[in-house]
């Protein structure tokens, strides 16, 4: 029996649905078991980090079911034939833990791609097994916290075409590794290894890429030399980055370029670039061009309105000068500009109110003026407007209409008063930064209600009156210091939960008490309620309130009190600053808890106690300021290894101290016998960024540092009791700038081992009881601007040399027995001029001369005066009180020191 055409039809139609409903049912179950089974030991082998929830949507492997086909999850594909994995797409997946060489990732051997970025593998070395997916064509391992020496073994992946490895800070790779991976993967088109330590690898070895290659990224690397000009000419290439490899030199052609080029990254390298018409016209493709800090050796900005189609333009920290061109309105595709830190001057050209794409713009660190053109509020897609440290003057123009705007800086300018009222619409703005501006008044309402508000810096500004209550419990940062508020703190700032920097110092007149509700703040790294008029006693929960609390500074108020008793165990304190307030009681021995202590200042209190020894054990404590209270004692030495070995400033001064220097202890600061090669500002180690102040005694001035140098070193002892000999190894702290032992009860001879304190700037060692000549060794302190001996019992000439010849008598005063043009005496031959040590107690002339008959009464008259000099030792021994002759001998002296070299008598003759 046949079959019609029709029915034929019919049938096969049936048949090929027959195939593909079977086909169907049989790829939902085509997983090969062994696949599914190293899949699932893959999944249980990590943990899910729920900390990367804020930027990852979830985490891919929860539809890894048991039972179900493993080619229907999440992020795995396969081969339909065969059933094998062959790709495994797992970015961001919230994946936590470390990748053994022995993981069943490596028993899919038949993967063709691999991406496993934006995961935690708790720096997990790369394994060589890696090398054995001979079928990859992708690998991307970038921003996933690997570590360690990058396996030769990837250079077995002759397959591969795109290799991402960046974002690994803790990577590296050697140059034989490197050399290998870039003659073997011959078919690589896209190489991304930013971030990882090259700094080994010769730029050379780069000239062996193939001429199809597309994409280098290699920024951040390390590397140094010269960057082989062929890869700028590869006709291919459309992505090179090479920014941030300071150490990176070359030149970058204006001609001959890929056609094709539409990013390029040469920030902060020294690679040669002329921003002129013949390197431009090349360019016409380019969406993306960074050149921020960048060695460019010619420029030609307005050209720059020719790339038409750049999307991204950052021009930072250059040199560049004059007005923004104007032509910059042609780049109507710009989402992101910034032109800060150059020195454009002028006011903002309202054509950039044409850039109606702009996302960023930044314009901070110029020269320019004027008022800020209400043209930016056209700007609805900006996010981010970044304005501060140039000249504006005049008000906050309207921008209200800037509704997605995110970020506002319009810091460190002449700005005034009033802020405009449209602000308030701003729902998106989470940061404005207002601070260093000419705002007074008191501080608008509405910036306190900004719903998604969660940082707010107002400080160096001239706001008046009470703080407004915060309306939302967003904030994270609040600094209002430097103005002059006044008036209670708002209860509404201590419930701020996520609030972590709380600044309101210098605006002295805030008053009340710190309520306890701030121990709520538990996750404060920085408290900062310094010069004000705050009273009362301190909460005690100050010391284990927050784990995270970095800076505590509460100095220069009225508070009252103690000590806090109670720091906890693994605290961060980093700054703990009480200094001048009516503290009493004693120094916490929990402070030894504070392991992170860099800085302690307790001066300036009623703190009864003796010596704090424990705080010898705080291994960073690099500033302890005790000075200015009631404490006594003194003898005990070291009980710690290396104690204080990283203090920097030490000032105990003011004080009942006795006793002897605390010698034992200067063997040990460390970092007062060596100086720091490169200056910073001394601040917390966290994200915070706070800068350390301190209030001290520098150069005889008291002064506020609102900034530590790294490269500062002090020890000041002064105003105790101390006696006893000044200590030869002090000479050992070659470090030392100021040094002041000043109004003790010092005595012997000032030690010459003071003349290897090369770094000197400032020596006090004035009343004291020190005896003999001042060492010549202080005549090669270089640096000694301030020098203050005065009020001892020193005798000979004053050396000279370049600093002893700009001190004044005031230097010397008290010492009669110095001589030198300073003093206005005439030294006579090697001696100094024979009269007595000083006395503080001049009522009294006996003291003068003490119980015996010395040789230097003797020789007060030498040459052919002998016989008078022995009579003038006779008459002072026998009469015991002889200011008589000594205001004649003084008188004699003095006429005699007038006379010139030429005028030298027969008798009483003096020499040089």
């Amino acid at each position: 029996m046949g079959f019609s055409p029709l029915s034929l039809s019919q049938s096969l139609s049936f048949f090929l649905f027959l195939f593909h409903f079977h086909s169907t049912i049989s790829s939902s179950h085509f997983c090969a078991p062994d696949q599914s089974l190293s899949l699932l030991q893959f999944k249980e082998s990590f943990s899910i980090n729920s900390s990367a929830s804020d930027r990852c949507q979830h985490p891919k492997t929860e539809s890894w079911k048991e039972g179900t086909d493993c080619c229907s999850w999440d992020g795995v594909t396969c081969d339909m034939k065969t059933g094998h994995v062959t790709g495994l797409d797992l970015p961001c997946s919230m994946l936590y833990g470390t990748l053994h060489s022995n993981s069943t990732l490596f028993s899919l051997h038949h993967l063709q791609k691999l991406d496993l970025s934006d995961n935690n593998f708790n720096f997990s070395h790369i394994s060589s097994r890696f090398g054995q997916f001979s079928n990859l064509t992708l690998l991307n391992l970038n921003y996933s916290v690997f570590a360690g020496q990058v396996p030769s073994e990837i250079s077995h992946l002759s397959k591969l075409v795109s290799l991402d490895l960046s974002q690994n800070d803790d990577l590296s790779l050697e140059p034989i590794s490197f050399d290998k991976l870039v003659r073997n993967l011959t078919k690589l088109r896209e190489l991304n290894l930013a971030s990882v330590n090259m700094s080994l690898v010769a730029p050379n070895s780069l000239t062996n890429l193939s001429s199809s290659f597309s994409s280098l990224s290699l920024g951040g690397c390390g590397l140094q030399g010269k960057f082989p000009g062929n890869i700028f000419l590869l006709p291919n290439l459309q992505s090179l980055d090479l920014s941030y490899n300071e150490g990176l030199t070359g030149s970058f052609p204006s001609s001959n370029l890929s056609n094709v080029l539409s990013q390029l990254g040469l920030s902060n390298t020294r690679i040669s670039v002329y921003l002129e018409n013949d390197l431009i016209s090349n360019l016409k493709l380019l969406e993306y061009m960074s050149l921020r800090n960048s060695n460019i050796i010619r420029s030609d900005l307005p050209l720059l309105g020719n790339l038409t189609q750049l999307i991204n333009l950052d021009l930072s920290n250059n040199n560049f000068s004059g007005q923004i061109p104007s032509l910059l309105d042609n780049l109507t595709h710009l989402t992101f500009l910034d032109l800060s830190s150059n020195n454009f001057s002028g006011q903002i050209p309202s054509s950039l109110g044409n850039l109606t794409h702009l996302t960023f713009l930044d314009l901070s660190s110029n020269n320019l003026n004027g008022q800020i053109p209400s043209s930016l509020g056209k700007h609805v897609q900006l996010r981010y407007l970044y304005l501060s440290s140039n000249k504006f003057m005049g008000q906050v123009p309207d921008l209200g209409r800037l509704v997605n705007l995110s970020y506002l800086d319009l810091s460190n300018n002449q700005l005034v008063s009033p802020i405009h009222s449209q602000l308030n619409t701003l729902s998106n703005l989470g940061s404005l930064r207002l601070y260093g501006n000419l705002f007074n008044g008191t501080i608008p309402s509405f910036l306190f209600a900004l719903p998604s508000l969660y940082y707010l810096d107002l400080h160096n500004n001239n706001f008046i009156g009470n703080i407004s209550e915060l309306q939302d419990d967003s904030l994270e940062y609040l600094d209002l210091s430097n103005n002059h508020l006044r008036g209670p703190i708002p209860s509404s700032i201590f419930k701020q939960e996520n609030l972590t920097t709380l600044i309101l110092a210098s605006n002295s007149n805030l008053t009340g008490e710190i309520s306890s509700s701030i121990c709520k703040l538990r996750f404060l790294r920085v408290l900062d309620l310094s010069t004000n008029s705050l009273s009362g006693s301190m909460p005690q929960c100050l010391g284990n309130f927050s784990s995270m609390l970095s800076v505590l500074h509460l100095g220069m108020n009225n508070l009252q009190g103690t000590i806090p008793s109670t720091f906890s165990k693994d605290n961060s304190l980093e700054y703990l600053n009480l200094n001048g307030n009516e503290i009493e009681g004693k120094i916490s021995s929990s402070i030894i808890n504070c392991t992170m202590l860099q800085v302690l200042d307790l001066g300036n209190n009623k703190i009864e106690d003796t010596f704090p020894y424990f705080l010898e054990t705080l291994p960073k404590l690099q500033i302890l300021v005790l000075k200015s209270n009631k404490l006594q004692g003194f003898g005990k030495g070291p009980a710690a290894y290396n104690s204080f070995s990283k203090l920097r400033i030490l000032d105990i001064s003011d004080n009942n101290f006795s006793g002897p220097l605390p010698t034992g202890y200067f063997n040990s600061l460390e970092a007062m016998m060596a100086s720091d090669q490169i200056m910073i500002y001394m601040g917390t180690t966290n994200y915070t960024g706070y800068v350390y102040s301190i209030e001290m005694t520098w150069k005889g001035v008291e002064i506020e540092f609102t900034k530590i140098r790294s490269t500062i070193r002090v020890l000041d002892l002064s105003n105790n009791n101390f006696t006893g000999e000044i200590p030869k190894m002090i000479g050992k702290l070659k470090a030392l700038q100021q040094l002041n032992l000043s109004h003790n009860s010092l005595t012997g001879q000032i030690q010459s081992s003071l003349g290897n304190l090369t770094n000197l700037e400032s020596l006090d060692l004035s009343s004291n009881l020190l005896t003999g000549r001042i060492p010549t060794q202080l005549g090669g302190l270089t640096f000694l601007a301030i020098l203050n001996l005065s009020h001892n019992q020193l005798e000979g000439r004053i050396p000279s040399g370049e600093q002893f010849n700009t001190f004044t008598a005031t230097s010397f005063e008290g010492n009669l027995g110095l001589c030198g043009f300073q003093v206005l005496k005439e030294c006579y031959g090697d001696e100094a001029p024979s009269l007595p040590p000083s006395s503080f107690d001049e009522g009294d002339d006996s003291t003068l001369f003490g119980g015996g008959f010395g040789w230097k009464a003797v020789t007060m008259g030498y040459g052919c005066g002998f016989v008078f000099g022995v009579a003038t030792g006779y008459i002072v021994f026998r009469t015991r009180k002889p200011s008589w002759f000594f205001r004649m001998v003084e008188d004699i002296w003095n006429l005699k020191s007038k006379k010139t070299k030429k005028n030298v008598g027969r008798c009483g003759a003096g020499r040089n």
